[in-house]
């Protein structure tokens, strides 16, 4: 199996969305993805709520908003599976994905004044560095981790 995504039309919808994210038009990304978790539901296929979680706390104008998306992210990894995942892309490990939600609920933590919580996810975070890749992704979530302080109100997601 190669390392190339497998079609999934709703992926390939979060990818778009999260293109118009990126492209400066916030709104139109955060509505767009926020429709589509409305159309799976908080029920839906764990890899995809997971995906649209994490994209949507990014497009959140407040860290509580934001907070509320990166927690459903990652309670929608306790429900996913490595199986499900490399049906989308053969790579994929599930306990890869948390070192970086654990990081960004650090992150929400930090900057809402939460440093017992920030910390504990921070731990967490680390726990999880074993499972990345050794990629370019998989070093700069090890690095963030590592440059991580709970005492630094400034937002990683800048």
């Amino acid at each position: 199996m190669d390392n190339e995504p497998t079609s999934d039309l709703t992926m390939t919808r979060i990818g778009d969305a999260v293109q118009l994210g990126r492209s400066g038009q916030k709104v139109l990304a955060r509505d767009t993805l926020t429709a589509l978790w409305d159309e799976i539901g908080p029920d839906g296929d764990a890899f995809h709520r997971c995906t649209l979680a994490h994209y949507l706390a990014d497009l959140q104008d407040t860290t509580e908003a934001e907070l509320s998306w990166d927690e459903r992210a990652l309670a929608a990894v306790s429900d996913l599976t490595n199986e499900r995942a490399q049906r989308y892309l053969s790579s994929l490990q599930v306990q890869a994905f948390l070192p970086s939600l654990h990081l960004n609920l650090a992150d929400c933590h930090r900057r809402l004044g939460n440093t017992a919580a920030a910390a504990e996810h921070l731990s967490r975070a680390r726990e999880h560095l074993g499972h990345l890749p050794d990629d370019p992704y998989g070093e700069a979530i090890r690095t963030a981790v590592r440059d991580f302080r709970v005492d630094d109100p400034t937002d990683l997601r800048q």
